[in-house]
């Protein structure tokens, strides 16, 4: 067994170690949840990397997922013309990319697949598979069934899995509530997953099913963070029971399409107007870090890199080498893993598209694991946004939400990097990787 397996190995218990330490109460561990927790994201793991039929599975839901995608692509054609082509594609009229763009063939496909999620629901499809992983949870870990709920909910949506539960959240724990939180900043939302793959597709054929697949394992390992970090002290109001699903049908199959096309309108504008700001005053720190870091270089005789993702970097690389990344590609793989933390995920997997195609790319095993680390909403940003949509929801528990904010931030982290740990346990050469 070489080095980085081992590691993979320590590394779980390693990270679960960090939360410990940090933890609310160091004297109450629910080794249900967290054995649970693990069985449940090592089944996962083994039927996407080892089991056969789990390999034939996976190859399904990567090719049903890029063909809605090439069904969304349909819209964005029509409406951008020829910035709307992939790289290395070409259109039904013969027209080639001019190269990927953010804005026209990333952010564009999120109003489709919002309107696909919005007829998921109508028809009851969603609620269905939401209330088959909410039982699984509940059963299987013993959470509660409002923390279950929205946990379910959390692999499909993003902050909208608060609405879902609702009624609960007024009289849920502190403990609920920081598993809530953690488990939305440690999934991606259905709609973004579009945006993830056109980023990524060119150099990684399988990122799809790969996506979904880290989208699935996160939520037992946010669960497992949570109640390390904030563990149950109290009774949940829905222990033992199953929380009802809050949802107001639209009244008509269009008025559900036109609601959530609408909502995905708000999404892609609410993105660009982040990363506008985000890369901006980015740009403007690092000038700054720079300027002032070239006098501390030149007077102590040492070299470091001073932009701020250079400094991300340096604050990651230990737990990429924990986590069993292989040294070689360790300090690539801290920085585009660090800036996740302030840039948001869509920058950190457009820096990893752009180093798997650059002259020295990171070997496929760093690859599936960066991928699988940076699946999740874990950076600032998402304190805003889930810390505030759930004020909205319940501004009575406004001083409990905003305190656990950071707290939800560091479990959903950890979370990601336990769910790219397992990942590079079970990867082998003859893994569904890239194309292979």
């Amino acid at each position: 067994m070489d080095l980085t397996r081992v590691l993979n190995i320590i590394g779980i218990p390693a990270l679960m170690l960090i939360a410990w330490l940090i933890s609310t109460n160091r004297k109450v561990i629910n080794w249900r949840v967290i054995g649970w927790g693990l069985i449940l994201e090592l089944i996962v793991a083994l039927i996407v990397f080892v089991i056969p039929i789990g390999t034939q599975l996976f190859l399904v839901v990567n090719d049903v997922v890029n063909n809605v995608l090439e069904s969304a692509n349909y819209g964005t054609y029509f409406v951008f013309g020829k910035l709307a082509i992939g790289p290395g594609t070409v259109s039904a009229s013969g027209e080639t990319s001019i190269g990927f763009i953010l804005a026209f063939q990333g952010l564009a496909v999120i109003i489709f697949f919002a309107a696909l999620v919005g007829i998921l629901y109508y028809t009851g499809i969603m609620g269905k598979v939401m209330k088959a992983f909410s039982y699984i949870f509940s059963k299987l870990m013993g959470i509660s069934g409002a923390e279950s709920l929205s946990s379910a909910s959390s692999i499909f949506v993003g902050v909208e899995a608060g609405l879902v539960i609702k009624p609960y959240i007024n009289k849920m724990t502190r403990s609920e509530l920081n598993t809530i939180l953690t488990v939305g900043m440690s999934t991606i939302a259905s709609s973004m997953l579009a945006v993830y793959i056109m980023i990524l597709k060119g150099s990684f054929p399988n990122i799809a099913g790969h996506l979904v697949s880290a989208s699935i394992m996160n939520v037992p390992a946010a669960i497992i963070m949570s109640k390390i970090l904030c563990p149950e002290t109290d009774t949940p109001e829905t222990i033992d029971q199953k929380a009802v699903m809050n949802y107001e049908k639209e009244g008509s199959l269009f008025e559900a399409i036109i609601n959530n096309a609408n909502s995905g309108v708000k999404l892609a504008v609410g993105i660009v107007t982040l990363l506008l700001a985000v890369l901006g005053l980015m740009a403007l720190s690092d000038k700054i870090l720079v300027f002032a870091g070239s006098y501390i270089n030149h007077l102590l005789s040492i070299n470091i890199d001073w932009t701020l993702k250079g400094l991300l970097g340096y604050l990651f690389y230990p737990l990429t080498l924990l986590i069993g990344i292989p040294v070689n590609d360790a300090w690539q793989a801290s920085k585009i893993i660090g800036e996740r933390l302030i840039l948001t995920e869509v920058t950190a997997f457009q820096d990893l598209a752009i180093q798997l195609n650059s002259a020295s790319p990171m070997s496929p095993r760093a690859a599936v694991m960066v991928t699988y680390a940076l699946t999740g909403f874990a950076h600032v940003a998402s304190i805003a946004i889930f810390v505030g949509g759930y004020i909205a929801l319940a501004p009575s528990r406004i001083k409990e939400l905003s305190s656990l904010s950071f707290r939800a931030l560091l479990g959903a982290t950890l979370a990601c990097l336990l769910t790219a740990t397992i990942a590079g346990l079970f990867f082998t050469n003859n893994s569904i990787l890239l194309g292979q």
